[in-house]
């Protein structure tokens, strides 16, 4: 069964808003953990412009299942990773000016700085996914660079419809073939939503999804429980189906 990890970044959005106390991520984690997520991500940027530093350091004592830590090939995030010690660490690129990450790692152009900050990472023990598209040659750059797993970029499918989505399943089916053969462990995410999703989760060997956006959106309406129940449910009939 493909787990679900829930990112609550947008709840901290929120609170950053007004720079108050609530909504506060750690609640709505604890929360998303009794809806059914078997972990919660949160991106902790350079900008602290959701997540902040304290954010992390109590959801590592209370989250009870996997914690992924996204952040940028940084030396501050990586003695901060090393700190902490979440579950996993994902490595995504990152530009100030951006809304939401734009697409997978440069692997290639930045092999060897990201090979030196797998290698830190996985020395202090913590598990290390890079976020990369979905081609053959940044899967063999992450084996090469010594990456546990890799996380396909789904941004392109989940942008797109019709025919082209069709197309970038494809291409996401073969980035996950591809990437098991060669013994990397493999999840997906970004711009997944309640429309979209199955057809990615019945892709087969798939370790995990990683989700936010449109659990949090629809949680503004439903509750948070509700939202990553229904989310899991359709993550778990596309299993059963596939």
């Amino acid at each position: 069964m493909v787990i679900l990890g829930v990112n609550v970044d947008h709840v901290a959005t929120v609170r950053q808003a007004r720079r108050t106390f609530e909504p506060d991520p750690v609640m709505a984690a604890s929360l998303a953990i009794l809806g059914g997520a078997d972990g919660i991500t949160v991106h902790l940027r350079e900008d602290r412009r959701h997540i902040q530093d304290r954010d992390l350091r109590v959801l590592r004592e209370v989250v009870p299942c996997e914690l992924n830590l996204e952040m940028a090939a940084t030396e501050e995030m990586i003695n901060i990773a090393l700190n902490i010690k979440p579950d996993m660490v994902t490595l995504v690129p990152e530009k100030r000016q951006e809304l939401t990450t734009e697409g997978g790692l440069n692997v290639i152009d930045n092999k060897q700085s990201l090979k030196e900050a797998v290698a830190r990472i996985k020395d202090g023990g913590i598990p290390v996914s890079l976020f990369i598209n979905p081609d053959r040659a940044s899967i063999e750059c992450s084996k090469e660079i010594g990456a546990d797993m890799v996380e396909i970029h789904t941004g392109y499918y989940s942008d797109t419809k019709g025919l082209n989505q069709l197309k970038e399943l494809e291409r996401i089916k073969d980035a996950v073939a591809y990437s098991l053969s060669i013994g990397l462990k493999t999840n997906a995410g970004h711009g997944l939503n309640y429309y979209n999703v199955k057809p990615i989760a019945a892709i087969k060997g798939l370790r995990g999804l990683y989700i936010g956006h449109s659990i949090i959106a629809r949680a503004v309406l439903v509750g948070i429980e509700r939202a990553v129940r229904e989310m899991k449910n359709l993550i778990r009939e596309a299993c059963i189906n596939a």
